[in-house]
């Protein structure tokens, strides 16, 4: 039978899920997930604003670095309503069309995250390889096209999956494992022929995923070729932690990405908690903990970011104004270990 002809048995809305059997303490749980969003946003946020406000940031390595951000800040806005509802108010159900615009915006967010790290590779791959033009491969017209690029396959590639899933009927259970939806999961639950939703969905996600980890694993094997043909020790040792932060990111990312679609996609005897634990690893552990690990790492950075914490602090002093009163064209002094940070 056909779609049109069986509307009456679609449920109307698909009911998300928390964690199972932890229903009384859902209250408790979401304190930390509140910590987790509240120091996300803040984080990457900040991020942004020095790099926006610092015009000696404005480099193509901190050009990447906001866009990871802008793309952490969407995920985890795509995610706060659901999740947060569920543990705070223990509001589960989400309408069939509230569920197919979200899994769009987590799917093109996370497809945008993936090609940013590439270009984060490409990126370090030329200032490794050709430092003296790196300024001048790299110009901000040029990086603009390539995120344009990226944005633009993402989001083309993802806007048939709402359509492909709303033209089935849904008969099935409509409880999901997750605090929000996903294409993989919300196409099993339609009791029609999904071979074209399950075919799309995984060609994408090679053509996407597996290509742009491919060629990061190709930028790392040139970096490491060009690394290994420098004679000092030391000269290799400081180029490689130029690329410590960047393989942070990309192992956050990718070791759940793929775990969690290789789960739901061939894993139907795996773990039902291992599951979930991966769902909100995929969603919640990159936006949190990237720009922790490019602040620690990039010396540049954590001096700005110290000094700004310093200057707001002597601002809000009572006495801030009678202390700098002789020198207010210069503000607050900079620590010397600050100053020497930014030269090392």
């Amino acid at each position: 039978m056909s779609a049109v002809n069986n509307t009456k048995f679609t449920p109307q809305v698909f009911v998300l899920t928390g964690i199972p059997g932890q229903e009384d303490i859902h209250l408790w749980i979401s304190i930390p997930f509140c910590l987790i969003y509240v120091i996300s946003m803040v984080g990457n946020s900040v991020i942004l604003f020095i790099i926006k406000t610092d015009q000696t940031l404005h480099e193509p390595m901190y050009i990447f670095l906001s866009m990871l951000a802008v793309t952490d800040l969407g995920l985890s806005i795509s995610t706060i309503p659901t999740t947060l509802g569920i543990f705070l108010f223990n509001s589960r159900e989400i309408r069939l069309d509230a569920c197919f615009a979200q899994l769009f915006f987590i799917h093109s967010l996370s497809y945008i995250e993936s090609s940013v790290l590439l270009l984060m590779a490409i990126d370090r791959f030329v200032a490794i390889s050709n430092p003296l033009r790196y300024s001048s491969i790299l110009t901000p017209p040029r990086i603009a096209r390539m995120g344009l690029f990226f944005v633009l396959r993402s989001v083309t590639l993802n806007i048939p999956l709402p359509f492909l899933l709303k033209r089935f009927r849904y008969c099935r259970a409509n409880v999901l494992s997750h605090s929000y939806c996903l294409h993989q999961e919300v196409m099993k639950m339609a009791c029609s022929d999904i071979t074209v939703n399950s075919i799309y969905g995984l060609s994408i996600k090679v053509l996407m995923v597996g290509l742009d980890s491919l060629l990061i694993f190709l930028s790392y094997v040139m970096i490491l070729k060009t690394v290994l043909s420098v004679a000092s020790r030391a000269e290799s040792l400081r180029a490689l932690n130029t690329c410590v932060s960047h393989l942070c990111a990309v192992l956050l990312f990718y070791i759940p990405e793929i775990g969690l679609s290789v789960i739901h996609r061939f894993g139907n005897s795996s773990s039902h908690f291992l599951q979930i634990l991966l769902g909100y690893v995929y969603l919640l552990l990159p936006p949190l903990m990237n720009p922790i690990v490019y602040s620690v790492k990039s010396k540049h950075l954590r001096a700005r970011i110290i000094r700004m914490f310093i200057k707001s602090r002597v601002n809000s002093s009572p006495d801030s104004n009678a202390g700098v009163m002789g020198d207010e064209k210069h503000g607050p002094p900079i620590p010397f270990w600050t100053r020497t940070s930014e030269m090392t």
